[in-house]
């Protein structure tokens, strides 16, 4: 059904005259005319009796006006739902436990007129690259190792987050009172990440670290998610596990557990916010302004993997490169 001859019958009909529709148009009365009688031979019915003072609807034009307007406001709700700062920015944080989570969050509390749609994609860096080339969601947080930038060419990356660490034990480990942690002093605690699967960036991030300070990371086992994990450390005397910062946990105070900041040198987990270059969602534009005045740079005393001190060496600008 054409709907500008929808819209042109809906005009004539709330006018009365087919001249004052045309008008209202900015077409020619007989644009209108013909707009009109291409409707009625799709129907199959005349939705207009032409009198001496104007147009009036027959009962087939009575019944189908209702109709006609509901069509109208559904083209403009499909119209809305996809023109660039209408629809919602759809956004993967991968879990709302992390980090990005929190910046996004942060985003949404200075800039509450952006309607965000949040997302978490179980995928790792190649899924969720492949996501935003295709359009399924407008930007996604993950580590990109430069060694293995081979990337669209219509995705960009920005550097927005140096996650940094903290050991998370129980009240029987051996850590439990420490107020930090060297990494050093890990080399004779097990890490804990069960499910951790291999070929992922943060799987590539964790063997490096652990090659780099001797340290064991444990990722035998299924996952029962973190809630059972919490339960397991709580009642641990041995196991232990990282976790990021800036990110949130809740657990009954019965747990005792502990956040332990790891120090000299302190691992920094390195996140970028990625997107495609072409799209024009005004909303994309005022995010990556936010992260970018939010963004703070590393401080002495830190560890990041090889890959990533050559990324902040060749693209020393947050606002993203490939």
């Amino acid at each position: 059904m054409d709907l500008d001859a929808v819209r042109t019958f809906v005009a004539a009909a709330d006018a009365g005259r087919f001249q004052d529709a045309a008008a209202a148009l900015s077409i020619s009365q007989q644009a209108v005319s013909k707009r009109i009688a291409a409707l009625e031979t799709y129907l199959q019915v005349r939705l207009f009796t032409r009198t001496a003072r104007g147009a009036r609807l027959t009962i087939d034009g009575q019944a189908f006006l209702p109709h006609a307007r509901e069509l109208l406001r559904v083209e403009a709700r499909a119209d809305a739902s996809v023109r660039p700062g209408r629809r919602a920015l759809r956004v993967d944080v991968h879990s709302r436990r992390i980090a990005p989570a929190v910046l996004l969050q942060g985003f949404h509390r200075a800039h509450p007129d952006v309607e965000l749609d949040v997302v978490t994609l179980d995928a790792d860096a190649a899924a969720a690259i492949a996501a935003v080339e295709a359009g399924t969601i407008d930007a996604t947080f993950h580590a990109v190792p430069f060694s293995e930038r081979h990337l669209p060419d219509v995705i960009r990356t920005a550097r927005v987050l140096d996650e940094r660490h903290q050991l998370l034990v129980g009240p029987g480990h051996p850590l439990a009172d420490a107020s930090a942690v060297t990494p050093a002093q890990l080399a004779g605690h097990p890490i804990w990440m069960p499910g951790m699967a291999a070929g992922t960036e943060w799987a590539a991030y964790y063997d490096e670290l652990a090659a780099a300070f001797g340290l064991t990371i444990d990722v035998v086992g299924p996952s029962f998610g973190y809630e059972a994990m919490l339960v397991e450390i709580a009642d641990s005397s041995e196991l232990a596990t990282f976790v990021g910062e800036g990110s949130r946990y809740l657990w009954p105070d019965r747990y005792d557990l502990r956040r332990i900041p790891v120090r000299n040198p302190a691992p920094v987990y390195p996140m970028s916010l990625i997107w495609r270059d072409d799209n024009p969602h005004p909303a994309l534009a005022q995010l990556r302004d936010h992260l970018g005045s939010i963004r703070s740079d590393l401080g002495t005393g830190t560890w990041t993997p090889r890959w990533d001190r050559g990324a902040r060496s060749a693209h020393p600008g947050w606002r993203g490169s490939r």
